[in-house]
């Protein structure tokens, strides 16, 4: 199953949407299972981690401005590179400035799932 520029960039929208709004319900939908994800500080997170940490209101956004860089497709799955302007509170601790990530799509039957990543601070 091929998937589109397109499909990546509507749901890359709406994963900013559920980010923001602490969407557990979507996020919970849109994260594979077995997600690996590496943090600017390093830590490996899992997507049980990332919902942990939106439900006990850990993650705070104020602001997240994306810009999308890149989009490559190879049939089912999609790296898409794209750097946040960012401003927020994470484990209490103030976050602001420019993150670049990776985030590695892949298309299954019940549709497009996040299934690896990694975050560096710019800025």
């Amino acid at each position: 199953m091929k998937i589109s520029r397109e499909e990546v960039l509507s749901i890359e929208a709406k994963l900013i949407e559920a980010i923001k709004s602490s969407d557990i319900k979507f996020l919970d939908s849109i994260l594979y299972d077995d997600l690996l994800f590496i943090a600017p500080n390093g830590q490996v997170i899992t997507k049980q981690m990332d919902l942990d940490s939106h439900r006990a209101g850990e993650m705070l956004v104020e602001q997240l401005l994306p810009t999308i860089e890149e989009v490559k497709i190879v049939d089912d799955t999609a790296i898409v590179i794209v750097v946040y302007d960012t401003k927020g509170t994470m484990l209490g601790n103030p976050i602001e400035g420019q993150f670049r990530y990776l985030r590695i799509w892949k298309q299954f039957s019940d549709g497009l799932k996040v299934i690896g990543g990694s975050c560096f601070k710019l800025t």
